[in-house]
C-alpha cells in the first residue's frame, strides 16, 4: 500500500529527519539509507520498519541535523606521513608547487576519519519514537487508501453477486432449452415415431445431471460471502488470505461457465470474470 509519513525530532543534542515512502508490493523489500552514527543499529531499525508495515517497497530516509557540539575526528598521521613522500617526490619530479600537497592529503583514503560516535541509551529510546511517529504518519495515509480499497473491493464482490444472481434466473430456462434443443434434433432425423421417449428422458436427466451448475452457484455464493467476512474484519495482514479466496471464486466461475453451454449464462461469466480480475489486482495491494 503507498503512503508518505515524515517525523523530525531530538535525541539528545542530535536531530534526525526521518522520511519514509511505501509502494505497492507483494514482498517486504526495503532501501535503507542511514548516518554513520546510526549503523550499529541497523538490524534493529529494519526490524521495526518489517514490523510495523508487513509488505511493500519500502524507501526510508534518515538524516542527522547536529545540534550539539561538532563531532570531533581522528588524523591518521602515520598514513599522512607514507602519503607525503611520494606525493612530494612526484611533485618536484613535475616542478609543481608543494604547497597545494596537504590540501591533497586530507583528502586521501582514512587520513581523516570520524571519531567512533554511537548513540546512548537514551538517545536510542529518543530516537525510536521519532521513527514510531514517522510511521504513524505513514500508516494514516496508508489506512485512507484501504478505505477506498475496501469500497472497491466490495463493489467487485457485489457486481460478481449480480451476475450470479442473473444465472441462477437463466438456470432453468437453459434445461429446458436443451431438452427442447435434443428432442427437435431427434425429430429431424430420426422421426417421432422412431424412438423411445422413456429412454430419451433417462439420457436427459443424466446428460442435464453432468452439466448441472448449482453447486458451483452455491459455492460461489459462500465464497464471496466469505470474502466479504474476512474483508470487514479488525484483523491485520488479510491480504493472502483474500487473495486464496479470490482465487476458490475463479474456480466456480470457471467451472460454471465450461459446463453452462448457454450464450446467456457466459455473458454473465466473461462479466463475473472482469470484476474477478479487477478485484485480484486490487488486492496486490492489501497486507
Amino acid at each position: 500500500m503507498t503512503g508518505f509519513g515524515r517525523a523530525e525530532g531530538k535525541a539528545g543534542d542530535k536531530t534526525f529527519l526521518i522520511d519514509i515512502k511505501s509502494l505497492n508490493g507483494k514482498q517486504f523489500e526495503l532501501l535503507l539509507k542511514l548516518p554513520a552514527i546510526l549503523k550499529p543499529f541497523e538490524f534493529d531499525i529494519r526490524k521495526i520498519l518489517s514490523g510495523q508495515l508487513g509488505r511493500g517497497t519500502i524507501d526510508c530516509s534518515i538524516s542527522l541535523k547536529e545540534t550539539g557540539a561538532a563531532r570531533p575526528v581522528t588524523i591518521n598521521t602515520d598514513l599522512a606521513k607514507a602519503y607525503y613522500k611520494p606525493l612530494a617526490e612526484l611533485s618536484a619530479e613535475l616542478n609543481l608547487d608543494p604547497s597545494h600537497i596537504l590540501s591533497t592529503l586530507v583528502k586521501m583514503p582514512e587520513v581523516i576519519t570520524p571519531t567512533s560516535d554511537t548513540l546512548m541509551e537514551q538517545e536510542w529510546e529518543d530516537f525510536q519514537n521519532i521513527l514510531s511517529e514517522a510511521l504513524n504518519d505513514l500508516n494514516l495515509h496508508r489506512l485512507e487508501e484501504g478505505k477506498v480499497m475496501e469500497r472497491d473491493l466490495l463493489l467487485r464482490i457485489s457486481n460478481i453477486e449480480k451476475q450470479q444472481e442473473e444465472v441462477v434466473k437463466l438456470e432453468p430456462l437453459r434445461r429446458q432449452k436443451i431438452r427442447d434443443g435434443l428432442t427437435k434434433l431427434l425429430e429431424e432425423n430420426v422421426g417421432k415415431e422412431n424412438y423411445d421417449g422413456n429412454r430419451l428422458e433417462q439420457e436427459l436427466i443424466y446428460y442435464i445431471e453432468k452439466i448441472d451448475i448449482s453447486e458451483e452457484l452455491v459455492r460461489l455464493k459462500n465464497h464471496c460471502d466469505y470474502f466479504k467476512t474476512i474483508l470487514q474484519k479488525p484483523e491485520e495482514a488479510k491480504g493472502k488470505k483474500l487473495s486464496f479466496i479470490l482465487q476458490e471464486i475463479g474456480r466456480e466461475i470457471n467451472t460454471s461457465g465450461s459446463k453452462s453451454y448457454d450464450a446467456a449464462i457466459q455473458k454473465c461469466v466473461v462479466l463475473m470474470k472482469d470484476e474477478l480480475e479487477k478485484a485480484k489486482e486490487q488486492i496486490l495491494n492489501v497486507l
